[in-house]
């Protein structure tokens, strides 16, 4: 998949300058897709760009306000709707204090970034998911210790500590972030959420940082009130930064960027690679593997690449974008892959014949 050029987008790439980890929106005519990330490493100002063709091609970088380009962390972006069924975007900035810049008209004019509140993470928001009750919504993010207050903790010894924060307004205002989980033994971080098929469940995939234990996920039956103890996935679910969606069939498709725990590398053959997951929510729950794995990118620096976003057409495409460093010695660049469930099941099928 990873050789199949024909599938591939750049969709941005500036000689001698790091373009990497974008997020992705795609609205519900099923073909406008913003996507943005930073100039830099997880910092610097950030790009925009549009689609108006599901992925096919993108815009020039958008003009973006003055306060953007003071972003310290990687952004994300967000569909939200309100009660009253008012739709916007908002887009997120990291580390201390998180801010938000929103978009009333589609992303043709945004606000100034400004403080949510006195607080702050990293990866600020993993996710942003709708509630039941119209108009609110839960996200998650991480800290160490650093970026949560103003004040910074200790750094020895310390904890990584996975929150969540609510809005009840469509996005507008978020609540005080309260403490999901914490430990210091292994380090959870860069939630990915989906919700079951039935919609009774949320199941938040994580990072385990330390690379002492695979990938963790944790579910919730009362929508996000409480949490079940994490547990470690399969080594084929073992990664950063997972990013799901379903496709027509139910099927799951995850993408993520390949990273096993220390003691196990280099195990599996697409190490540090842009990676995805096809099985089912099923797999999620029972702790299986799944139904098979494949490279969407082949990155040729250990490690930094695919913080991905991905999307799903209408016709059952899924758009998956991320960054690596697809070219040797070369700075990264975002790239696009274009694929159906049923191409990556003819290659499977293909291989194991």
């Amino acid at each position: 998949m990873a050789r199949q050029e024909h599938r591939q987008v750049v969709v941005d790439r500036e000689p001698g300058q790091y373009l990497g980890h974008p997020t992705t929106v795609l609205l519900e005519d099923g073909r406008t897709m913003f996507a943005v990330y930073p100039k830099g490493h997880g910092r610097g100002a950030i790009v925009m760009k549009r689609s108006d063709d599901g992925g096919e091609t993108w815009s020039d970088r958008l003009p973006t306000p003055q306060s953007w380009t003071t972003s310290k962390e990687t952004p994300t972006i967000h569909r939200v709707v309100d009660g009253e069924g008012s739709k916007r975007l908002i887009l997120w900035s990291g580390l201390y204090p998180a801010r938000l810049s929103v978009s009333e008209n589609d992303g043709k004019s945004w606000s100034e970034l400004k403080a949510a509140g006195d607080w702050g993470g990293i990866v600020v928001m993993g996710f942003v998911e709708p509630l039941s009750t119209p108009g609110h919504y839960l996200a998650m993010f991480h800290d160490d210790g650093r970026f949560r207050r103003k004040q910074p903790t200790k750094q020895e010894e310390k904890a990584m500590t996975l929150y969540k924060t609510l809005s009840e307004d469509g996005g507008r205002t978020w609540s005080e972030p309260e403490e999901v989980w914490s430990s210091e033994e292994i380090h959870l971080c860069e939630p990915g959420c989906i919700r079951s098929p039935d919609g009774e469940q949320l199941a938040v995939l994580l990072r385990e940082n330390r690379r002492r234990k695979n990938s963790h996920v944790i579910f919730s039956n009362d929508e996000g009130e409480t949490w079940t103890e994490p547990r470690q996935l399969p080594l084929a679910l073992s990664g950063d930064r997972h990013v799901c969606e379903y496709g027509p069939d139910g099927r799951l498709f995850i993408s993520f960027r390949c990273v096993s725990p220390k003691p196990l590398q280099p195990i599996r053959p697409f190490e540090g690679d842009w990676v995805a997951w096809v099985g089912s929510y099923d797999d999620l729950v029972n702790n299986t593997e799944g139904q098979y794995f494949v490279r969407l990118g082949d990155n040729t620096k250990a490690y930094d690449t695919a913080y991905p976003g991905v999307e799903i057409l209408p016709d059952g495409t899924f758009v998956a974008i991320t960054y690596g460093h697809w070219d040797k010695n070369k700075q990264p660049y975002i790239l696009s892959v274009r694929l159906k469930l049923s191409e990556l099941d003819e290659l499977s099928s293909d291989l194991r014949n």
